[in-house]
Parts: C-alpha cells; structure tokens; sequence
C-alpha cells in the first residue's frame, strides 16, 4: 500500500483510502436491514470521514485543497474496498458476511497503518498513523462484537450474568 512513497504521497494515499473505507460503510449501511448492524456501519463511516479529516490536516499537497468537496465527490469504482463489497451484493449480501468483510478489511488497514508508522520519519505523521491504527483496532472489536450478535453468540456484555450462573 506504501512501498517507496514518500511521506506526503502515503498520507494522501491514506486519505483515499479512508475515503474508501467511509464509502464502503455507506453503502454497507443501505443495504443492511437489520437496525444494529445499519447503525454500526453508520457509525463507522463517520469515523472514517474524521480519520481522512485527521490525514487531510497534515497534507500539505495542493491536489486536495477542500476536504469537503473531496469527501462529496462519487466513490472509486476500482478500490478493493468497495469491489469486494459489491461482489457480496450480487450474491444478495446479509449482515453477517458484510461484517466479516468489514472485519478482514479492518485488520489489513490496522496493518498497514502501522507498517507506514514504523518506516515514515516525520513525527506528526507517524503519531496520525498510530492514531488511526489504534481506532481502525477499535473498528474492528465493536464489528467483532456486532457479528457476535448477529451470530448469536453470548455478547461480551452478557459475560458477567453467565459466568455468575
């Protein structure tokens, strides 16, 4: 995702990227119809409008000089993201494998927010990194714990009334 860019090129790329991520959680939530797994997609796209908010404060390329108009411009139609996401739609997506998906993407992009962090030298840029690298591990717990729901399976917040019993 980064490989020989230099700094201000991997954050511009991190600001698509979570413009992806936003979109994709967009889409996502249209579809769902169970009300949780809607709003926590919902949720999630905010999020990663503010993470590509956080990147955009440190930009200083002039290619992108309104955030706003930016994040209102139409999704990619080629980013993994939303290709694999409409590759589920076809086959008439449910809750539990969007969650899944949002689950393997999440993990990927923690990755590599972290592998960027480890290599780019400018310490502003690495602490927006780790930053988002900590809240996209967020992002994947609470997906985690709705598809537990969804699934059936005894809800962290359930725990304590099953192991008292």
């Amino acid at each position: 995702m980064f490989e020989n860019v230099d700094v201000q090129e991997a954050i511009r790329r991190s600001i698509q990227t979570e413009k992806n991520a936003r979109d994709f959680y967009r889409l996502g939530a249209s579809h769902m119809r169970n009300e949780r797994a809607r709003k926590t997609f919902e949720l999630l796209a905010a999020e990663e409008a503010e993470h590509a908010r956080m990147f955009h404060d440190i930009y200083t390329g002039t290619d992108i000089p309104d955030f706003a108009a930016f994040m209102a411009i139409d999704p990619e139609r080629d980013n993994d993201w939303l290709t694999d996401l409409e590759k589920e739609l076809v086959e008439e997506l449910d809750e539990r494998r969007a969650m899944a998906l949002a689950m393997e993407k999440e993990l990927r992009l923690e990755a590599a927010l972290r592998a960027m962090a480890d290599r780019v030298p400018d310490a502003k840029a690495k602490e927006v990194l780790l930053k988002n690298a900590e809240s996209t591990h967020h992002h994947y717990e609470l997906i985690e714990s709705e598809y537990a729901h969804l699934m059936g399976m005894v809800h962290e917040t359930d725990m304590d009334i099953y192991v008292r019993e």
